[in-house]
């Protein structure tokens, strides 16, 4: 399993700072439990400008989970928890700003592993890795509006549903695992 979060203290300016973030708010320690893993664009150095810091977790129990995170983040800025269906998966979601970054904790009763947000950073990393000049093009398409796994899709001109397409064309490839 990739875990990127020691690579951004390493990485560019933007990405050390996440870090420290991250490291100040405690939250992978403080939400170990869930196994959290940061997922999105930061890591793989494909964010814009107003990219959010998307951290997933394997939850079982919503309510625990929910109490959790409302005595640890309720206090900092634009909080907001729900609860929500993603492709017929329950989900329950939270947002809120710290040292100048959204941060988006999502979890799912699926281990982190197998969860779509994880698996789409995987494929999305090994892309880049394989063409590099590719990133710009993802990038540019994201400063259109797009979203990441619609704009890998377009730049590999693969057609229907992206999130789908996109684990279709990483499975075919041998992306993952």
């Amino acid at each position: 399993m990739l875990h990127f979060i020691e690579q951004l203290k390493f990485g560019n300016e933007k990405q050390q700072r996440a870090y420290y973030a991250i490291s100040k708010l405690g939250i992978m320690e403080d939400l170990g439990v869930y196994n959290p893993i940061l997922c999105g664009t930061l890591p793989i150095q494909i964010d814009i400008i107003d990219s959010d810091l998307d951290i997933i977790m394997e939850v079982y129990d919503f309510k625990q989970f929910e109490i959790k995170v409302r005595n640890l983040y309720e206090n900092t800025d634009n909080f907001k928890l729900k609860e929500i269906e993603i492709r017929n998966r329950p989900v329950i979601k939270a947002n809120f700003h710290f040292q100048g970054f959204e941060f988006e904790l999502f979890g799912q009763a699926q281990p982190v592993n197998k969860q779509n947000a994880y698996l789409h950073m995987v494929i999305e990393s090994k892309i880049l890795e394989e063409n590099p000049t590719m990133k710009e093009k993802i990038i540019s398409l994201k400063k259109q509006g797009y979203k990441t796994e619609p704009a890998f899709c377009k730049v590999l001109g693969l057609t229907g549903d992206p999130y789908i397409s996109l684990l279709e064309f990483g499975k075919a490839n041998g992306y993952l695992e």
